[in-house]
């Protein structure tokens, strides 16, 4: 029953989409792809400014856009209805004109700027009632609502919607905001962004502008404001580049417990920068801030709502109780620091190198505190939530995540792999070595797995086009003839090849039945392989 429960709990924080086969219209490529009204412009920064009205539950803003462009054509910009652009200004105050198609803004730029031309700018304004969130994070929005003393509480959850959905931006993946940016919040409450305050200054009598800067490249979706009756405390960690600063913002009832259960943070980054190599984002610091939902990978400015509890809301994922050694929202939001918020897919169908790497990190910290055996265990029963119905993999651009088996089954693959390279010292080489090559970039699957075939000296491209790119689990087919145990892989991609563990020793299947002289006095009974392969074994004895 407790499994039943978990699987139907868990689920709705991982709704994507599901490889579905239908009709792309040419808003979905608009949205999806670096169009030609897009790939001759670099984002550099931004400057942002928001202002919510808690009453209307609206928003008004501008934008200041700093790009760099290699040509001077029509450039695109995304704003989700019913949110709308008012204005657009060339830093010379020149008015722009522009055309909408839905959720897509159009500007000629011809005349405004020159070719290979840096540091261009523009200036939106925009405002509008922004689309609100019934079920935080997992249906995107913004959320207006009240703390327990009937204070205001404020924030968006965007990721899957895309941050388009709150501000004019540029919604491409593959363009981070190199520069960094600064985010201004005006406000009667305390404001809260990613990055570090750098002026905090009123501007009436009732409202004050919090501004932050965040000096890290960043993609759009991880942009968040937090409006609430905060208190902050703060922190140092001595880690591998120096002195980190941790700030820490909670609703002032919870301030005392969260003084006391936010000490897992320190655990989490040894454990992290033990296996992943440093906190990508020294400069802009670590902070969680409690928001009135679960939770969100927000870069440097992780939300945080796991109610002060161990395991995801006090149950574990696993159905092991491993899991419940831990805050599943301070481990798992913290791991996308390194996989997502530093390294990042170009295009949503890759997000699995988000979601598989995070959710191993989770069985990488168990190791480091709990030993190999609890990590083993934990990671093994993450896959009672593997749904095996579509591939993880998506349709690359139309904006179309993979299957939620990005995360668990995602997970194991790289547990998978790990026992292929048999070696956990090359197997940490990979996960640093990943994090110093792809350093705030953003990158394709490709990449990454050739990334790993590479440095391991395995060629692992048929074991991702297996676990990402079909439903099929590989399967050991085996049996017995006389002494000699027959065997081999069925439901393969062509030309699969992957070494297993047995207990009656170590085996390369390949598609072609193989056989193996069985130990003297040996039989089928004491067959057994090695359980942290993500495989299934059938004995086909005939």
């Amino acid at each position: 029953m407790k499994k039943n429960f978990l699987l139907l709990f868990i689920l709705p924080l991982i709704i994507y989409g599901q490889n579905n086969s239908y009709p792309y219209t040419k808003i979905d490529t608009l949205k999806g792809s670096n169009t030609e009204y897009r790939d001759w412009w670099d984002v550099k920064k931004y400057i942002l400014t928001v202002e919510p009205d808690i009453i209307s539950k609206s928003l008004q803003g501008t934008n200041e856009i700093i790009f760099d462009s290699k040509a001077v054509g029509t450039m695109q910009l995304d704003l989700q209805e019913p949110m709308q652009i008012d204005e657009i200004f060339t830093d010379n105050n020149t008015k722009l004109s522009f055309t909408k198609d839905g959720d897509i803004y159009l500007i000629d730029l011809k005349g405004h700027i020159k070719n290979y031309s840096s540091n261009n700018k523009i200036i939106i304004k925009f405002s509008g009632k922004p689309k609100l969130a019934n079920n935080p994070p997992w249906d995107g929005g913004w959320i207006f609502t009240i703390d327990n003393d009937n204070n205001p509480w404020v924030t968006v959850a965007c990721e899957g919607i895309g941050a388009s959905v709150w501000f004019p931006c540029k919604e491409y993946l593959g363009d981070k905001i190199d520069g960094g940016m600064e985010l201004s919040i005006i406000t009667s409450q305390k404001g809260v962004g990613n990055g570090k305050l750098i002026s905090n200054s009123s501007i009436n009598k009732t409202k004050n502008i919090y501004t932050w800067n965040i000096s890290n490249p960043i993609s759009n979706y991880n942009i968040i404001p937090y409006i609430g009756n905060y208190v902050n405390f703060s922190d140092t960690y001595n880690g591998l580049k120096g002195k980190l600063t941790l700030n820490y913002w909670v609703l002032p009832s919870n301030l005392e417990k969260a003084k006391d259960h936010f000490s897992q943070v320190k655990k989490m980054l040894k454990a992290f920068e033990y296996w992943l190599g440093p906190y990508p984002f020294y400069e802009d610091g670590y902070k969680l801030i409690e928001t009135p939902y679960l939770g969100m990978e927000h870069q440097s400015g992780i939300a945080y709502g796991n109610q002060y509890l161990n395991g995801y809301l006090g149950n574990d994922l696993s159905n092991t109780d491993v899991g419940l050694n831990w805050d599943y929202i301070i481990v798992h939001e913290s791991g996308h620091e390194w996989f997502g918020n530093s390294i990042t897919c170009k295009d949503l169908a890759d997000m699995w190198i988000h979601e598989a790497f995070t959710t191993y990190t989770e069985t990488l910290f168990t190791e480091y505190f709990y030993g190999k055996d609890k990590a083993n265990e934990y990671i093994i029963g993450q896959r009672n939530l593997i749904e095996n119905e579509h591939p993880i993999i998506g349709n690359y651009g139309v904006r179309e995540k993979g299957s939620v088996d990005m995360y668990f089954k995602g997970a194991n693959m790289i547990h998978t792999i790990r026992q292929e390279i048999n070696n956990d010292s090359i197997f940490r080489d990979i996960l640093i070595g990943l994090n110093k090559e792809f350093y705030h970039q953003t990158v394709s699957s490709k990449q990454i797995e050739n990334y790993i075939s590479e440095k391991s000296g395995i060629d692992f491209s048929k074991v991702f086009d297996q676990y990402l790119r079909t439903t099929n689990i590989p399967t050991l087919e085996y049996y017995q003839k006389g002494n000699e145990l027959i065997y081999r892989w069925n439901y393969v991609v062509p030309e699969f090849t992957m070494n297993i563990k047995t207990s009656l020793g170590n085996l390369k299947p390949s598609s072609n039945w193989k056989s193996m002289r069985m130990p003297k006095n040996s039989s089928l009974y004491d067959f057994k392989v090695d359980k942290n392969y993500y495989i299934n074994t059938i004995n086909t004895t005939r």
